[in-house]
Formats: structure tokens, C-alpha cells, sequence
């Protein structure tokens, strides 16, 4: 089994998604006229790659597809798949199963798929061509063309027989190579031409650009002394240059690093300093209620007067003015102090004073109570004592907030301390790098030195840098006394015109390039020529040994199906006419090339000629055999061709339409002698053909206006 399945959706009269699954063998097509079974071959057709809507039964592309009833809406497109099994490897390519589609949709859109991949219509033909398939050889006859062989030209036959022998393939290379043949000539034909206008002007560009051969000596000489001269200088300043970059690099990268770490330093000074606030409220707290509470305490007036003070009691009400002083005193010593020991120890000198005039007070304050004892006295000391113990709590509070904060000035000086050590560590390294810095401006100062002389000379320093190193061996010294030399040489030669040497070059460059133009085409020529020649030896050779094989089956196949006579196909005489044509004819033969340049404006073939000749009749040409001997001789000649060259398949719509009971029988039994040779679709209303089939579809009309299949396998 070749042929394995034909799907149809949209096409012509199917409406519906159809499948057609092909057994081995002989598969009938049939149904009343009408009802659609001829546009299965349409169909197939059309797969094959068949372009011209008339030869499919209709005017345009859109008559292809589904165009709707009263009762169905039309469809938008139509598609057609056909399914191979190429288990055998039949077609050039690794798919087991070759699936071909072609699609059309109203807007004109068509697609061709080889296995859902799109492809061009000429590489679906040319795939077919490779495989003796095609849309309009003898493996596809349509309704009313049983007879196309017989009708065709003598030259039209001749196609024919070559498609089924599969030599289309080798047509189609042979013609392409003749086309690129002639295309290849007139492209040598100019080629040639401009080589010769070209060769007088470049002799001339060729003497004038001789003159200044001395000058591109001296010019290659001072080029190479400049190149080991400026060279050297320019390597090593682009080595020093380069030695830069990292180092710079590696200093900013070390300044950003440090000024990260200097950064978190400031945050842990500004975390520690956001600290202090807190403390120092407290302390000012405390010391403001130690001034409520002295006050609160002088301004204590006792309910009745006290004893007389004696001495003591007088000097200790004396002593809080005493103590400002001693405080004051010792406030100017810490303003001028900058040592912090030195305030601790001025802070605890004004505590101690502090705490001793009130020691003295209280002790005053006791004695005097104790001389007159009375509840009112009483009172007043408790009072007073009161006063005194919540002065040396605040005292105790206040002692412990100093030593808080004592921490904190330390935590604070450290913090501080660091964050300077770090600016420290930063301020070198940039020093650092502005040493750097300074370093590579020298040099790059150095380098635009040498551009600038350079540039005078025409150069550049880039160019020295990427140039390899000068294998010529130079003295500094002398090297650019040397080149000032070489320069004014060259200065008193003269300048060269540029133009002239510019246009000499591309003279020169689009002479040599013809001319290799030439030589390809020249051999592209010779190819080509012996391509055809090797194509038309094997076509001619293949043809003719077919040709013979052919008319050996005729000879039985004529005497089987008219019961004798003879059918011959012979090769016509070709008429040569005057001038090209006659050479083109003999140039072919001997693979000369003609005045016209290949093989001439025309390929001349032979075509094929029928010889008839029929049993107890005198015919003397194909018009006058009956629609029956016309069938069968169709039938003759096909079973003929296939005998020889066998195609996977063959459609036969309706080509036993013209025999009558006893040749449709011959016709049916050549069907099956055949059968295991090439499967056959078989569309016909003969019940003799039916009898032949393996398997048996009908085709109806359903109510919608939309064709339909029913199956039947015959066993």
C-alpha cells in the first residue's frame, strides 16, 4: 500500500470533513452523475500541484471551494490532504508517512504542507516531479480524457511518457541548466566586453603611477624606521599608561572602602552623641531642684525666734557666702583647665565644700534646738533634717549621673578619636593617589607630545601600539636623524596624485576582478555544458530503451484487447528549418557552441507518433477509430507505459465510460494483472470495473446540496 488515505474539507461539493482510506490494490469511485465522485480526482489533482482552475472544472480559485445551499452555508476554505506510507523510502525524505496538503482560503491565501511544514508550489512539484508524480501526466486521467494521449501533440506525448518514466526530473534540471547556461553566456558576453574597454585606460593609469615606484621605496624605508622608531616609544608609554589603571584603581577602591568604615564611625560618634542628651537633662533637673530646695530651705521661717546664736552658730550662717566665693574660684580654674581630671577634681572640690557648710549648719541648728526643747523647735529641726536628706539624696543622684556621664565623655573621646584616626588613613591614601595621578599626566602629557608629531607626520599612536614589534634594528641616536633625511627626500620627489594612484587601484581591482569573473563563468560554461550533455545522454538513453520496452507490451496488450493489429510509437522526423535553429540542432549533437551563444533560441525534439493498425480494417490515421478502439487503444498504450514504469498510483476517472460489456471485462482483468504493480482509484459506472475492485466507495448528494461517502470493502 502506497496510497494510504484522501481527506477533503471545504472542497468543491465536501462540505463536510471526508476520508478515503486506500487499501492495496483497486479502490471504485461511484454514485449517479452529480454527486461529486469526479471532484475526488479534482482533488487529487490539485494536491499533485495542478495551478490552472480550468483544469480543475472550474473559472477561479474560489470555485474550489464549498460555495453553499439554501439549506448548508458556504465555507470559508478548502483543504485537501493526501497521506503516503513511505516505509520504503519512495520519497526523498526520513518521514515514514508523507503527509501533503494544500489549502486555499476566500482571500485568495493558498498554502502548500509537506507534513505541516509550509513549502513553495515549485518545490512541491519538483518533489512530485523526483517521484513520477504529477498533475497532468498519465497517472491522473481525468473524466473526458481517456483519449489525451491519442489527442495530445506528437511533443505533448512525449512529455507525457517521460513523466511516467520519471525523467521530468531530469528535464527540469536540464532546462534550469540551460536557462543558467544562457544567462551564464550573456554575463561572459559583458564581462569580456568591459575587460577590453578596460585594458587601454589601466596601461595609461600603469605608466603614470610608475614614476613614483622610487618614492614608495623611500616611503616603505622611512615607514619601517618610523614604525621600529616611534614604536618603541609609543609600546612603552602605553605599558607605563596601562601600569596606571590598576593602581588607581585599586587606591579609589581602597578610598571607598575606608570611607565606608569612616562612615560607620560616624554613625556609632553620632549614635554615642544622641546619648548624651538624656543625662544632661537629668542632671539639670537634679541641680535645679538642689536651687528649689535651698531656696524652699532659706526662705523656712522658723514659729518662734531663735536663742541668740553664739559664735560658731554666727561664723556657720556666714559660711554659705564664704562657700560662693570658694565656688566661684574654683569655676574660674576649671573654665581655664583642658584636662578632664583636672575638672573631675575641681567638681568634687565644690562638692566637699558643699557638704561641709551643711554638716556645720545642721550641727549649729542641733545645739540651738537643744537649748530650748519645744515642740515648735522640734519642728523646725525635723524640718530642717527634711531639707538635708533630700539634698544628699540628690547629691547621691547627682554623683551617679556624673559618673554616667564620665562614661559617656570617654565612649564619646574614643569614638571621636577614631573617626579622626580614619580621615587620618584617608588623607594618605588620596595623597597617595594625587602622586599617582600626577605620575600618569606626565606620562600622558609624554604621549600627546608624540601624537602631536605624529599626527604631523600622518600617523597616529594608536597605530604604532597595535603594530607587532619591528624586527629592524635601530639606533636612537641616529635613527630619527635618519628619518628627518628620508622625509625631505620624499619632499623634493613630490607630492603623488592620489586620484591617479586611487583610480590606478580600482582600475586595477575591477580588472582583476573581470577577469576572475571570467574564468568562473568560463567554467561555469564548461559545467554547464557538460551537465545537459550528461542529461541529454541519459534522457535519450533512458527514452529510447523504454520506447522499446514499450512497444514489445503493445504488441500483446493490442492483441489481447483487439484480438490483433498492431500499436507502435516511434519517434517523429524533427524539420529543421533555415539559419539558427539548424546550427542550435547540430550544436546540441556535438556540444559546439552556436553564433547565438549556447544552443540556440529553441530545444528541437523528436515527438511520438502512433502507428494503428487493426485487425480486418484499413486505418490510416487515429480520427477515424470509434469512441470504443480509441478507449482501448488509450487503455493499450497506458497499461503499456505502465508496465515499463510503473507509477504508485493511478486515478482513472471514467475512461471505461466508452466500452462496451466484453471490453470492460478486458479493461477490468488488465486492472487486476496490474494491481500488485500500482494501486488504482478508479472512478467509474461499469459494473465490470466495480467487479475488479478491492474496495468500493459511493458518492451521494445529500439534502444539504454537500456530497457524501459511504464505504464498502469487497472481500
Amino acid at each position: 500500500m502506497f496510497l494510504k488515505k484522501l481527506e477533503l474539507q471545504g472542497f468543491k461539493s465536501f462540505a463536510s470533513k471526508i476520508t478515503i482510506d486506500f487499501p492495496e490494490g483497486i479502490t471504485a469511485i461511484v454514485g449517479p452523475n452529480g454527486s461529486g465522485k469526479s471532484n475526488i480526482t479534482d482533488a487529487i489533482r490539485w494536491i499533485l500541484g495542478e495551478r490552472e482552475a480550468k483544469n480543475l472544472r472550474g473559472a477561479k480559485a474560489n470555485d474550489l471551494i464549498f460555495a453553499g445551499t439554501e439549506q448548508r452555508a458556504r465555507s470559508g476554505f478548502a483543504q485537501a490532504s493526501m497521506y503516503f506510507d513511505n516505509s520504503s523510502g519512495f520519497f526523498p525524505t526520513d518521514y515514514n508517512e508523507v503527509v501533503i496538503t494544500r489549502r486555499i482560503d476566500r482571500d485568495g491565501d493558498s498554502k502548500f504542507l509537506l507534513n505541516g511544514s509550509e513549502m513553495r508550489l515549485k518545490d512541491l512539484i519538483d518533489f512530485f516531479a523526483r517521484s513520477k508524480l504529477g498533475a497532468r501526466g498519465l497517472n491522473i486521467i481525468s473524466q473526458g480524457e481517456s483519449d489525451s494521449f491519442l489527442r495530445a501533440s506528437p511533443s505533448g506525448r512525449r512529455v507525457l511518457i517521460e513523466e511516467i518514466l520519471g525523467l521530468k526530473e531530469f528535464l527540469l534540471k536540464k532546462h534550469s541548466a540551460e536557462r543558467e547556461l544562457r544567462n551564464t553566456k550573456i554575463n561572459l558576453d559583458k564581462a569580456r566586453a568591459m575587460l577590453e574597454e578596460i585594458k587601454p585606460h589601466l596601461r595609461m593609469l600603469r605608466r603614470q603611477a610608475g614614476k613614483y615606484s622610487e618614492r614608495d621605496n623611500i616611503a616603505e624605508e622611512l615607514s619601517k624606521l618610523e614604525n621600529a622608531y616611534y614604536g618603541s616609544q609609543a609600546k612603552i608609554i602605553s605599558k607605563d599608561l596601562g601600569g596606571f589603571a590598576p593602581k588607581i584603581s585599586a587606591l579609589k577602591q581602597e578610598i571607598s572602602d575606608k570611607k565606608k568604615e569612616l562612615k560607620g564611625l560616624e554613625e556609632s560618634l553620632k549614635k554615642i552623641d544622641s546619648s548624651e542628651p538624656e543625662a544632661k537633662k537629668k542632671l539639670a533637673e537634679i541641680r535645679e531642684k538642689r536651687r528649689e530646695l535651698f531656696n524652699e530651705r532659706m526662705a523656712f521661717t522658723p514659729k518662734s525666734a531663735p536663742a541668740p546664736m553664739s559664735v560658731e552658730e554666727n561664723s556657720a550662717q556666714t559660711d554659705p557666702l564664704t562657700l560662693i566665693k570658694e565656688i566661684k574660684d574654683l569655676a574660674l580654674s576649671a573654665m581655664k583647665s583642658t584636662s578632664i581630671e583636672s575638672l573631675k577634681k575641681i567638681l568634687a572640690d565644690i562638692i566637699s565644700l558643699i557638704s561641709n557648710i551643711e554638716e556645720k549648719k545642721e550641727v549649729a541648728l542641733k545645739q540651738s534646738f537643744s537649748k530650748e526643747d519645744n515642740s515648735a523647735d522640734r519642728e523646725i529641726a525635723d524640718k530642717m533634717a527634711e531639707f538635708n536628706k533630700a539634698l544628699d539624696d540628690l547629691d547621691i543622684a547627682e554623683r551617679k549621673l556624673t559618673l554616667e556621664m564620665d562614661k559617656f565623655n570617654s565612649s564619646f573621646r574614643n569614638a571621636l578619636k577614631a573617626v579622626e584616626s580614619k580621615k587620618s588613613e584617608i588623607d594618605a591614601v588620596e595623597d597617595n593617589l594625587e602622586r599617582i595621578l600626577f605620575e600618569e599626566e606626565k606620562i600622558k602629557y609624554k604621549k600627546e607630545e608624540l601624537d602631536k608629531r605624529l599626527s604631523a607626520m600622518g600617523r597616529s599612536f594608536s597605530e604604532f601600539v597595535s603594530a607587532p614589534d619591528s624586527e629592524v634594528k635601530i639606533d636612537s641616536a641616529s635613527a630619527e636623524k635618519r628619518i628627518y633625511r628620508l622625509r625631505n627626500e620624499l619632499s623634493a620627489i613630490g607630492e603623488i596624485d592620489e586620484s591617479i594612484i586611487k583610480e590606478a587601484e580600482e582600475v586595477e581591482e575591477r580588472f582583476s576582478s573581470t577577469s576572475e569573473q571570467v574564468d568562473e563563468l568560463e567554467k561555469a560554461s564548461i559545467d554547464l555544458k557538460e551537465l545537459i550533455k550528461e542529461l541529454d545522454h541519459k534522457i535519450h538513453h533512458e527514452f529510447s530503451g523504454a520506447l522499446n520496452k514499450i512497444n514489445k507490451e503493445l504488441s500483446s496488450f493490442s492483441k489481447m484487447m483487439f484480438g490483433g493489429g498492431k500499436v507502435f510509437l516511434k519517434l517523429e522526423e524533427p524539420v529543421l528549418t533555415e539559419g539558427s535553429v539548424a546550427d542550435d540542432v547540430k550544436a546540441a549533437e556535438t556540444g559546439e557552441e552556436t553564433n547565438s551563444g549556447v544552443f540556440g533560441d529553441e530545444e528541437i525534439r523528436a515527438g511520438i507518433e502512433i502507428e494503428v493498425a487493426l485487425p480486418k480494417k484499413r486505418i490510416k490515421g487515429l480520427e477515424v477509430l470509434s469512441g470504443g478502439e480509441r478507449s482501448l487503444l488509450s487503455a493499450a498504450i497506458l497499461f503499456g507505459l505502465i508496465s515499463i514504469s510503473p507509477p504508485p498510483f493511478i486515478v482513472l476517472d471514467e475512461v471505461d465510460a466508452a466500452l462496451d460489456e466484453r471490453n470492460a471485462r478486458v479493461f477490468g482483468e488488465m486492472l487486476d494483472k496490474f494491481e500488485d504493480k500500482s494501486q488504482f482509484v478508479v472512478v467509474t459506472h461499469n459494473r465490470a470495473t466495480m467487479e475488479s475492485a478491492d474496495a468500493l466507495y459511493g458518492v451521494t448528494m445529500g439534502k444539504d446540496g454537500s456530497s457524501k461517502i459511504v464505504s464498502l470493502k469487497l472481500s
